[in-house]
């Protein structure tokens, strides 16, 4: 199938995660290993309407393994929403000469991806990068573990705080449908309770956990939320609650937001970026099309793009146990 391909675009859409330039580097870099042009392709489906291509070499992609962020850019784009819009991506791409196409993000991305592949019949394989590991396929998405480690460093300070003044915590964390973020990190910083979309157990299950701990001894509590919780009221609101409910608590609410999208990426995802990068490559030269790259038990796999979009969600009831036994 290689003699088909001689040129691969590359880019980046929709939210931001630390690994993705070194998916793009591992992508540019596997092109030029088997003697193929790579293209990097601007601010995602927004620079594919509006033609912001540039053709990238190994050294275009030095010093920037170690970066957070997208060196390519990232954008929502409505227009690419519209036939006339994905027409205007298709006309730059074979004015380009581009053969085929990687996309990187999430499933907003391989939507596009997928549809857009379906309209045009060019092969296009997803790298799967998002920070809330919510992609079906692949047991890690790139930028979650660096997330996990963010939020957690960020977490074992605010008990720092939270310990000298006797004060209860309300951390809210990204993670609008799934609660990964949330629980894994909230296991790995002690969290007193934790909040996650998967789970509607009510409020009165989490005063009854704090009274629980106040009368067992904690003298200072961290809750985890992620912004999805379903209680039906967002974070100052559960905050006002707890405080009218238990008049004994000082508490403080603490949002991490964007910081948790940002910084250098973890060595682990660095590893994962550049292996899936390598394999999005492998299965274009393969003859493979419409499907994502993702990583199940170490080893790179492919499983199609729908399979990613529309997977199973991997809430973990185990691990929902294990937070459950360790906050007594």
């Amino acid at each position: 199938m290689q003699g088909n391909i001689n040129k691969i675009g590359v880019l980046t859409s929709g939210g931001d995660a630390p690994g993705m330039n070194a998916a793009i580097r591992a992508v540019v870099r596997s092109c030029s290993y088997h003697g193929i042009s790579c293209v990097g392709i601007f601010r995602g489906y927004q620079g594919l309407i509006e033609n912001d291509i540039e053709e990238l070499g190994p050294r275009s992609v030095q010093n920037i393994i170690n970066k957070g962020g997208t060196f390519l850019k990232s954008a929502r784009c409505r227009e690419f929403q519209t036939p006339e819009g994905r027409q205007k991506a298709f006309t730059n791409i074979k004015k380009a000469g581009i053969d085929a196409l990687v996309v990187i993000g999430g499933d907003g991305t391989f939507t596009g991806g997928l549809l857009f592949a379906s309209e045009y019949d060019i092969p296009v394989v997803g790298i799967p990068a998002t920070i809330d590991n919510d992609i079906s396929g692949t047991d890690f998405t790139i930028g979650y573990d660096t997330a996990l480690n963010t939020v957690v460093e960020a977490i074992d300070k605010i008990r720092d705080t939270a310990s000298s003044h006797n004060r209860l915590f309300l951390v809210e964390v990204m993670g609008r449908d799934a609660g990964a973020i949330a629980l894994n990190s909230g296991i790995g910083a002690g969290a007193e309770e934790i909040l996650i979309p998967e789970e509607d157990e009510g409020i009165e299950r989490l005063i009854q956990s704090l009274q629980r701990g106040r009368k067992s001894g904690k003298t200072s509590s961290i809750i985890v939320v992620a912004e999805g919780d379903k209680s039906g009221k967002n974070i100052f609101e559960l905050a006002e609650y707890i405080g009218e409910t238990l008049e004994d608590y000082d508490i403080r609410v603490s949002v991490l937001g964007h910081i948790q999208r940002g910084g250098a990426p973890s060595c682990f995802d660095r590893v994962l970026g550049s292996k899936l990068g390598v394999g999005a490559v492998d299965a274009i030269l393969r003859g493979e099309k419409n499907i994502m790259v993702g990583i199940y038990h170490q080893k790179v796999i492919t499983v199609s793009l729908k399979t990613g979009i529309k997977g199973e969600n991997k809430f973990d009831k185990d691990l929902r146990r294990v937070a459950d036994i360790t906050s007594v």
